[in-house]
């Protein structure tokens, strides 16, 4: 998942992490200015689904504009991790043993 805190926010036409802090507040929701400053420029590491509910309240939002799913990223059985790398970048992946040597040419 991709937290997209501050792009809806932006759309809603609130610019500042402190706004949006200020207006969290007024709905219940007390935010210390450290936690603010993850939620506004970082990923969460965890977040409340009732503090979840007030930003969408505040922001006049969805779930979906807040979280945007990422099913790429999951890697599926049978799916090798050189083979997972590949297809998210147009770099060349050099296949590397556990110890980090290279593989012998083939």
């Amino acid at each position: 998942m991709r937290w997209n805190l501050r792009l809806t926010a932006a759309s809603k036409g609130v610019w500042k992490a402190s706004d949006l802090q200020r207006s969290l507040a007024e709905h219940g929701l007390v935010i210390s200015a450290g936690k603010m400053s993850g939620l506004w420029s970082g990923q969460p590491v965890s977040l409340k689904l009732d503090d979840l509910d007030v930003i969408c309240v505040v922001l006049g939002c969805d779930i979906g504009d807040l979280l945007i799913p990422q099913p790429e990223t999951v890697t599926r059985p049978g799916q090798d991790t050189v083979q997972q790398a590949a297809v998210g970048s147009s770099s060349t992946v050099v296949p590397k043993r556990r110890d980090g040597r290279s593989l012998p040419p083939a």
